[in-house]
């Protein structure tokens, strides 16, 4: 490649990170968080994306935490005050609000990602309001643990990237070069390592819950379990690999009522193949709640179809 190519090539480079962050930063905010615990008044800090044009902006759980208000801070140099929503801690996201219009960031769809893909990410570290910094997918398909009281849950699909990122960058944009948000900037994991929330079908879902209801419902089975290989004459029989194997069943719960075992292997619910964890938090939302589903099961070379209705999780 010639030097003027390789100029080409960095000009054309410059001119995407620089039109995707002059889209997106006037639709970034900054939070002043405010939070009381024993009678003091601490603050936090973070950064959110406005969603849409009403006022609703997404972040992360923890930037919120403990917390019902607080004040957005647009690079325009309004100052509005917002209200918490809701918030979902075992997604790490949360919905506030602000009274007045705001500049809607396009979403996008972070199934469509690819590893070395360029990505920008805007947000406030640091308190240094409107930063951009940029880099590239480092890793698709990571899990990030979260925990709200005594639930735990694996966050799925998270997004790595080399993008810097920095306390406060936390509830910030990583976007896409055609400028659509992808991710919710939620945790620094380690030198030259973020990672992001991903935008994708099911946290489009959430946020709608949260706009809506203010919180998000879930299924509870009452089971624990982890991936195992199938019998080899099962695993031909139906075309994969892998299920579901029941290694803890909680006492009383809709699984326990139904009939499930400890060593069960799950194999399908609502006639959806578990091939493991992701695949069963996949299915355990607000559809199954209070609703009979057939729950198919290997128990000793044999194939069993039990009825379970699950219930809501409480947390």
């Amino acid at each position: 490649m010639s030097a003027a190519d390789e100029a080409e090539a960095l000009d054309a480079y410059s001119r995407v990170v620089s039109t995707v962050a002059e889209r997106l930063i006037p639709s970034v905010a900054s939070l002043r968080v405010g939070r009381r615990t024993d009678g003091w008044r601490s603050g936090g800090a973070g950064s959110a994306v406005a969603f849409t044009p009403d006022g609703y902006l997404v972040t992360s759980a923890h930037v919120v935490a403990g917390s019902e208000s607080g004040t957005a801070t647009f690079v325009d140099g309004s100052e509005p005050e917002y209200r918490v929503a809701g918030r979902d801690p075992l997604s790490d996201l949360a919905v506030i609000r602000v009274d007045r219009s705001v500049p809607a960031a396009p979403l996008g769809d972070a199934s469509r990602l690819r590893v070395g893909q360029l990505v920008i990410a805007i947000g406030n570290p640091l308190g240094f309001a409107g930063s951009v910094t940029a880099g590239v997918v480092s890793a698709l398909g990571r899990s990030m643990a979260s925990r709200d009281g005594r639930a735990s849950r694996l966050v799925e699909n998270v997004i790595q990237t080399d993008a810097a990122l920095n306390p406060g960058n936390s509830g910030g944009a990583l976007a896409d070069s055609a400028g659509r948000v992808v991710g919710i900037n939620t945790a620094v994991a380690g030198v030259g390592l973020g990672l992001a929330v991903p935008i994708d079908e099911t946290t489009q879902r959430i946020l709608g819950a949260l706009v809506h209801d203010g919180r998000v419902r879930r299924a509870f089975l009452g089971v624990v379990g982890g991936s195992r290989p199938l019998p080899a004459g099962l695993a031909h029989e139906l075309g994969r690999s892998q299920a579901l194997e029941v290694v803890q069943l909680l006492d009383g719960s809709p699984a326990a009522a139904a009939g499930v075992r400890t060593g069960d292997l799950i194999l399908a619910l609502d006639g959806r193949p578990i091939e493991g964890v992701a695949d069963l938090q996949r299915m355990l939302d607000e559809r199954i709640v209070g609703r009979r589903v057939a729950l198919g099961v290997a128990r000793a070379g044999r194939r069993l179809e039990l009825d379970l209705t699950p219930i809501e999780l409480r947390t």
